[in-house]
């Protein structure tokens, strides 16, 4: 079976998350945005990128703030919020994103890794990143990054583990010193600790946001206002979704030269370790047809 047969199933699971996330959002007029590849799949592919296993919506964070109140009970059955404090009740590391779970699926095999966060990541999910304002002077945009930046470092200790051979020697160093120090910490405290950091800035007018839930290294992206605070539909395979008005920005600053393809070698999902498992009646039926 082709790759793109074999994802059939996992793209229309994910079109049944973004419709849900987009109906909640109509009706209690919160606005979003498609995303990183889900929203270069919708302007290069009108829909999902043909390899890609996963979706991404971002919120500036107000809208965050309303979706993440009213989306508990305005999800279907076999959807949920999970929060990154909801595992272990708070007290381990994945990374500070909160995510809508597509309950009847499985992504990696069962093992003391998936274990250790109680099963709540071995799911297909959409990212829900939050836009927070970034000073608009260059030493309070860098120290805003930079506390963030530590913060990670300081969770990473609460993590399952850690692949130090990911990273350079100064990295390496960086790494341990920040985690060494993260031990000391509850993770608990952590969590209020980062959202108290990203929201500093809410009611002052700056002309920047930056993805404050992101992992470190996409704290590179910085998008000017115009860009994102208000939205547009564009099309994503059978529906209209809400992207960024500025959207042509948006990708240029993340990916460059959007339009243009990868190697062929690289047009893979990537992130799964096992054939992507999805129990759903109705999901199947569109899968096989």
């Amino acid at each position: 079976m082709r790759a793109d047969e074999k994802l059939a199933g996992v793209h229309a699971a994910n079109l049944k998350l973004l419709k849900e996330i987009d109906r909640i959002c109509r009706r209690h007029g919160i606005q979003y945005m498609m995303d990183s590849g889900t929203l270069l799949g919708a302007v290069r592919h009108r829909g999902f990128i043909p390899w890609d296993d996963d979706v991404d919506v971002a919120f500036t964070r107000d809208n965050f703030e309303k979706f993440v109140r009213v989306a508990p009970e305005e999800l279907p059955e076999g959807m949920s919020v999970l929060r990154p404090e909801d595992i272990r009740q708070g007290s381990v590391f994945y990374d500070f994103t909160t995510r809508i779970i597509y309950e009847n699926s499985r992504v990696h095999e069962d093992t003391a890794h998936m274990r250790f966060y109680e099963g709540k990541l071995n799911h297909l999910w959409v990212d829900l990143f939050v836009l927070d304002r970034l000073p608009d002077g260059k030493a309070g945009s860098f120290l805003a990054k930079f506390m963030q930046k530590a913060v990670y470092g300081f969770a990473m200790a609460h993590r399952d583990r850690l692949d130090f051979s990911k990273y350079s020697a100064a990295d390496r160093v960086r790494v341990g010193i920040l985690t060494a120090v993260g031990k000391l910490i509850p993770m608990r405290l952590l969590f209020r600790l980062q959202r108290c950091l990203a929201m500093k800035d809410q009611k002052k007018n700056t002309k920047r946001w930056y993805y404050s839930n992101y992992q470190p290294d996409y704290l590179y992206v910085t998008l000017d206002g115009k860009w994102c605070e208000s939205a547009v539909d564009l099309p994503f395979e059978d529906t209209m979704l809400m992207a960024p008005a500025g959207y042509e920005h948006v990708l240029r600053c993340i990916y460059g030269d959007y339009m243009t393809l990868p190697p062929e070698e690289k047009r893979v999902p990537a992130h799964s370790t096992i054939e992507i498992e999805i129990s759903d009646s109705e999901v199947e039926r569109q899968e096989e047809h």
